[in-house]
């Protein structure tokens, strides 16, 4: 099994959220959060600081911590074929956009980022993190848990 750590940010201004349009090497378009894995010796704070600056161009700040979601995905639901199934850890974030200028990521997976109104979300072809990172930033549940969101139609791994 692989392990990917990682961490997302949750941007909430004006009931929009910041979105970012992955585009795979296999073409596969997704709307996730902003976000990604940590690298070798980073604090995931520091990671998702790092990943809104390069996936948006924004300067972010965490204001708080949100939650931990752990995910496996099957082998044979992965991008990669041949690769074993994924156990992903996501931390995510609340954070506040400081300054900074909305761009796409150069060189990177992210196409575009966009503000997009919170009830548009549920239209859009889109990763089962912003989901779980959404129902983490609405609801705070205190354990900083939330259940398992559905993979199938507009939803991805």
């Amino acid at each position: 099994m692989d392990l990917r750590l990682a961490a997302y940010a949750v941007c909430i201004e004006e009931g929009r959220v910041l979105l970012a349009h992955s585009v795979k090497p296999d073409g596969t378009k997704t709307w996730t959060l902003p976000g990604g894995r940590v690298e070798h010796a980073e604090d995931p704070f520091e990671a998702v600081i790092r990943e809104v600056a390069e996936e948006t161009g924004l300067d972010a700040v965490v204001e708080r911590l949100l939650g931990v979601d752990s995910r496996v995905v099957p082998a044979e639901e992965r991008r990669v074929p041949g690769r074993p199934e994924l156990q992903n850890v996501g931390v995510f974030y609340r954070v506040r956009i400081t300054g900074g200028r909305l761009r796409p990521e150069p060189n990177g997976e992210t196409a575009e980022s966009v503000w997009t109104p919170i009830p548009d979300v549920t239209r859009l072809a889109r990763s089962s993190l912003l989901d779980i990172g959404l129902s983490l930033a609405l609801t705070t549940p205190a354990t900083g848990h939330v259940a398992p969101v559905p993979v199938g139609g507009l939803i991805r791994h």
